[in-house]
Order: structure tokens, then C-alpha cells, then sequence
């Protein structure tokens, strides 16, 4: 059974920090691109940041220069470091990568993270 768990959401101040983790348990990250999405209230989830499994990364405009995403295959983890945070940067964050299966492609998402930014 895959699990991916987040961890490290909050209330913090403008300009603050955080850092996001995804740990995964059922599925070997290391060989899959994982994705941090966002949905904030009333908006459609919106794509964040991505790494491949050759770590290669992919930023939203909205983030690019502040959030910067990593992985650790040994720990079977992926991180988010959120820096500069902003009010609008309030939403709950989700993890989410895909498998191939013999029902097609799946994708599994955990049970999101809370990060509210106050101004």
C-alpha cells in the first residue's frame, strides 16, 4: 500500500521560513518524479515544484527563487524549502508522484499539509 505522509506545515510571518517533508512508504521515490501541489481556499490545486528522479526541477513562476525542492533517496523522502514566505503563499500543500500499474497510470497523493502566512 502507498503512503505519503507531509509534515512540516504551520503559522508563520511574512518572510519567515519553512520546510516541507513527504515521506513516502509502499514506493521507491527514487525512481519517480514527485510533485508539491498547492489549494488554497476557493482555487484550483496548482503545481508548486517537481524533481525528477534525475533531479531535475520545475518551479511555478510564483515561487521561483524562494522555494527550492530536494530528495533524499535514502530516506525515501522529498523536501520543500519555502523561504520568503508571502500571504498569499497560504494553502494547503500536498505531495503527490505516479505509478504505472496495470490499471493504468495512478496517482497517489498525501493527506496534505496547512501553511498559513500572516502578514
Amino acid at each position: 500500500q502507498v503512503q505519503l505522509v507531509e509534515s512540516g506545515g504551520g503559522s508563520v510571518q511574512a518572510g519567515e521560513s519553512l520546510r516541507l517533508s513527504c515521506a513516502a512508504s509502499g514506493i521507491d521515490f527514487s525512481s519517480k518524479t514527485v510533485a508539491w501541489y498547492r489549494q488554497a481556499p476557493g482555487k484550483q490545486r496548482e503545481l508548486v515544484a517537481s524533481i525528477t528522479s534525475g533531479r531535475s526541477t520545475n518551479y511555478a513562476d510564483s515561487v521561483k527563487g524562494r522555494f527550492f525542492i530536494s530528495r533524499d533517496n535514502a530516506k525515501n523522502t522529498v523536501y520543500l524549502q519555502m523561504n520568503s514566505l508571502k500571504p498569499e503563499d497560504t494553502a494547503v500543500y500536498y505531495c503527490n508522484t505516479r505509478r504505472m500499474t496495470a490499471r493504468g497510470l495512478l496517482d497517489y497523493w498525501g493527506q496534505g499539509t496547512q501553511v498559513t502566512v500572516s502578514s
